[in-house]
């Protein structure tokens, strides 16, 4: 648990940069697989901060900005499911619990705060972090259960829409040396 506190504090001070870092490349990505329609999109709008001396990480997308290649899937998503005049954005608050140093990819344990469509429920997810050049990277692949956020299928769409989609998220922290 200790190991990704002291190498965060590592990086902070081998590298002149500010305790915070924003991310400046960012791409999230659902999956939901069904008996009759899988039903994917992307976004490459979503925002991050890392704090490198304490590990607190977040993460914010606006819900409209996810990207379908059907435009009534993407219609039916924001107004029908997400509501998202009503519910804007999904955040993720949380602080990163242990991080394998000795690896040029490493895993990464996060605990922290998902809200998605108003409600917010405690999520561990388990991701990979690395540093090349001069990028720190985050990936992470977890699912989330549409019941859990109060997201409700019409019993006539539960052959079109899986109750559990797979999240995929992969943010870039630009890191600028000494």
């Amino acid at each position: 648990m200790k190991k990704g506190f002291i190498f965060i504090l590592l990086v902070a001070g081998h590298f002149s940069i500010a305790q915070k870092v924003v991310s400046n490349k960012s791409k999230t990505t659902f999956y939901s697989s069904a008996l009759l329609e899988d039903i994917a999109a992307t976004s490459t709008k979503g925002k991050s901060v890392i704090n490198l001396l304490n590990g607190e990480i977040a993460f914010s997308i606006q819900i409209n900005s996810f990207i379908f290649k059907k435009t009534l899937m993407q219609e039916h998503f924001n107004e029908k499911y997400m509501e998202s005049e009503k519910f804007p954005k999904a955040t993720f608050t949380g602080k990163i619990q242990q991080w394998e140093i000795d690896k040029p990819m490493s895993k990464a344990l996060v605990l922290g705060i998902l809200t998605i469509h108003g409600i917010a429920n405690e999520k561990i997810i388990i991701g990979k972090v690395s540093y090349t050049n001069n990028k720190l990277i985050i990936k992470a692949k977890f699912d989330v259960r549409l019941q859990d956020f109060d997201i409700e299928v019409p019993s006539l769409m539960f052959q079109k829409i899986a109750e559990v989609v797979e999240i995929k998220v992969e943010y870039e922290y630009p890191i600028h040396e000494k």
